[in-house]
Formats: C-alpha cells, structure tokens, sequence
C-alpha cells in the first residue's frame, strides 16, 4: 500500500456506502488526528483507538441520522497524493462548498482544519475534503 490515508478514506467510504455502524482500519499517528477532527466536527458518532500488536486499530462509529438513515457524511476526497502533493498558503485556503464542509490540512502546528489554520495564519498540505 502506497498511500495510507486514501486507504483510510476508502475504507470510511465503503462502510458508509455498505450501512455498517462500525468500521475497523489500521491506525497511525495522522489516521489518528484525522479521526479526532471528523469526531469535533460531528462527522462521525465516536472512535476508539486499540493498542493491540506493533500498529494497533482505529474504531470508527459512523454516524446517521435516526429518522432517514443517512450518513452525516456525503463524501470524502483524496486531494494530495503521494504523485502529486497539493500545498496552499494560508491566503488562498480552499472553500468546500462555500464553507459548509471542511479541508483537512497538514500544517507545521498539526493537523487542522482549513478555518484553524487561516485563523492561525499558516498553510500547509491539503491532506483531503469532507462534507
């Protein structure tokens, strides 16, 4: 496997689309930041980190919603690959859907969403965009 995140990102897509509650993936340290963003911007129900072998797993609840059971999130795309990494300044940060989904974004300061990092006045790597 080439490129960890889109793997995540993958396997968070083919759970929602397979209506499963929980989906289990391999974690690392940016796996984990990513997860604790989707948590604090209500993408996902909840998480769990498990410490079993050298690498351990992530437990994401996927959230829905009680009355037409559609997932809270719509979609999630890959934006810098391991080909082609996307940097951007905190300038001309980009906006997902005129602001209403989020950019996750790699900085010097730690993973952050694109809002953080303009308040914070840094750029970064566009890791991925979610709505």
């Amino acid at each position: 496997m080439t490129d960890p995140i889109a793997d995540y990102l993958t396997r968070l897509r083919n759970a929602i689309q397979a209506k499963h509650r929980v989906v289990e993936v391999p974690a690392s340290n940016l796996k984990k930041e990513i997860t604790k963003i989707l948590f604090e911007k209500g993408y996902i129900l909840n998480y769990k980190f498990v410490e079993d072998g050298p690498q351990g797993t992530i437990k994401v609840a996927l959230k829905y919603d009680s009355v037409n059971k559609v997932n809270a999130i719509k979609k999630l795309i890959r934006i810098s690959t391991p080909g082609m990494r996307k940097y951007t300044g905190y300038k001309d940060m980009p906006r997902v859907i005129n602001g209403l989904g989020i950019a996750i974004i790699s900085t010097s300061k730690g993973v952050m969403t694109d809002k953080e990092a303009s308040d914070l006045k840094i750029g970064g790597e566009v890791l991925c965009y979610v709505y």
